[in-house]
C-alpha cells in the first residue's frame, strides 16, 4: 500500500523557517521522482518544487526560488522541503507528491501518489 506522510508544518512568523518532511512507503522511493505542491484557501493546488530520482535535478516555482530547497534521503525514504524567509503568501496546505508519470512535473496530473498534506501558516 502506497503511503506518503507529511509532517513539519506549523504556525510561524514572516521571515521564519520551516522544514517539511514526507516519509514514503509502498513503492521504490529511490527510483521515483517526487514533488511538492501547495494549496491556499480558495485557490487551486500549485506546483512548488520537483526533484528527479536519477540525477537529483531540481526545479522550483518562481515563488520558491532562492528561499526553498527540496532534497531527498533515499536511505530513509524521505523527501524534504526546507523553507526559509517565509512570507504570509506561503500560507497553504503543503502536499508531497510521488509516482511521477513522466508528464509535466509542474502539473498535478503527472503524479499518482499524494500525501494528506501539512498546514503551513505564516503570520505577518
Amino acid at each position: 500500500q502506497v503511503q506518503l506522510v507529511e509532517s513539519g508544518g506549523g504556525l510561524v512568523q514572516a521571515g521564519d523557517s520551516l522544514r517539511l518532511s514526507c516519509v514514503a512507503s509502498g513503492f521504490t522511493f529511490r527510483r521515483t521522482s517526487m514533488g511538492w505542491f501547495r494549496q491556499a484557501p480558495g485557490k487551486e493546488r500549485e506546483f512548488v518544487s520537483f526533484i528527479n530520482w536519477s540525477n537529483g535535478w531540481t526545479s522550483y516555482a518562481d515563488s520558491a526560488k532562492g528561499r526553498f530547497t527540496i532534497s531527498r534521503d533515499n536511505a530513509k525514504n524521505t523527501l524534504a522541503l526546507q523553507m526559509n524567509s517565509l512570507k504570509p503568501e506561503d500560507t497553504a496546505v503543503y502536499y508531497c507528491a510521488g509516482g511521477w508519470s513522466g508528464g509535466p512535473y509542474s502539473q498535478q496530473r503527472s503524479f499518482n501518489y499524494w500525501g494528506q498534506g501539512t498546514q503551513v501558516t505564516v503570520s505577518s
